[in-house]
């Protein structure tokens, strides 16, 4: 497989990194945390203006019909600045499924003007982001259900992230809430844009370590000049690395919808997911473990990939998927990551 971004993925994933890394720094998410509100309405309403909600909305629902590697790299955005908004979640997650119902009802315009909807895919014990939904998607057996903000009760769930609520969801299924029976590709697009994220907030929590390293001193010298941290914080950059190109290459293979491109998507978030875990430990570490407290920054990375590692699959499933894949599909120099895969 030979891939790279073109230029205009690449300035528009620019674009979006300098906004989200300007409007949302630790200090923005201490202040929200001091309110102890959801999210920031500026913020919000500057990401639905530059259009990253409608990416991957048809174009004649006001959207700009991209594929879901033109957003991969803003997905890494949002998770490298902790963003609590929920860009990822409704550009990559949302919108799309509500495109490939037969009736929307009218919420894909709604979601792109700043609207959210929740989903209660059953892949997912608990729903985020549901106490600021206006309507909520959500399984009954193989049914989808599109329900309205007032039809159901919410109840708070612990989450380890402040920023990612959890819920559960009260409701009755009932005709007039049925929109389909199909979730598509919904759990792999979960996967896909959370192991995105995760390369983010890996890479946010090796560069804070860095930052610290070289700032604080002992026996007279910048702990970053010593070996044993040097080495450190290389193995987890090696590690970022390594796992960045897999989940680049799952995002340009999902829409094939094969079983091998499926594979490839729980391939990336095991990548992801070990990636981000070892980054957060080892700023962890390299703050002298002040990164666990609210003291330090770093906690925010680390909460986050705490979090995210769950959502839309464990590894043990996702692990599972490789295994299949690897067992019964071709594989060698020539196949094992060859794009299109005979059945």
């Amino acid at each position: 497989m030979q891939f790279a971004f073109d230029e205009d993925q690449l300035a528009m994933t620019d674009a979006a990194r300098v906004m989200l890394v300007e409007t949302c720094t630790p200090a923005d998410l201490r202040h929200l945390l001091e309110r102890n509100e959801a999210w920031d309405e500026a913020r919000w309403n500057a990401i639905r203006d530059m259009g990253l909600v409608a990416m991957l909305a048809p174009e004649d629902a006001g959207g700009l019909e991209l594929a879901p590697v033109d957003l991969v790299g803003i997905a890494e955005a949002a998770g490298y600045v902790g963003l609590p908004e929920p860009l990822v979640e409704q550009a990559g997650i949302v919108v799309p499924l509500l495109a490939s119902l037969a009736d929307d009802r009218g919420w894909i315009e709604r979601v792109i003007r700043g609207e959210v909807v929740a989903v209660g895919h059953p892949a997912n014990p608990f729903v985020a982001d549901a106490d600021t939904a206006g309507a909520f998607i959500l399984p009954h057996g193989a049914e989808l259900h599109l329900v309205e903000r007032e039809q159901v009760s919410l109840t708070l769930r612990h989450s380890v992230d402040t920023f990612r609520r959890l819920f559960t969801v009260d409701w009755s299924p009932s005709p007039e809430t049925m929109v389909g029976s199909d979730w598509g590709q919904t759990a792999d697009r979960g996967a896909l844009f959370t192991a995105a994220q995760l390369i983010g907030l890996g890479q946010r929590a090796i560069d804070l370590a860095v930052a610290y390293a070289k700032d604080r001193t002992q026996f007279g010298k910048p702990i970053g000049s010593y070996q044993a941290v040097k080495h450190l914080i290389a193995s987890a950059q090696v590690k970022i690395e390594f796992a960045r190109p897999v989940v680049h290459a799952a995002a340009a293979e999902l829409p094939l919808d094969t079983f091998a491109s499926r594979a490839r998507v729980a391939h990336a978030k095991i990548a992801a997911g070990d990636a981000a875990d070892l980054a957060t430990r080892t700023a962890v570490q390299v703050y002298g473990a002040m990164g666990m407290t609210r003291e330090a920054d770093v906690h925010f990375f680390l909460k986050r990939t705490l979090a995210l590692r769950y959502a839309w699959g464990t590894a043990f499933d996702h692990r599972a998927t490789v295994i299949e894949r690897l067992n019964t599909r071709p594989t060698g120099p020539d196949m094992t990551f060859a794009s299109r895969v005979p059945a």
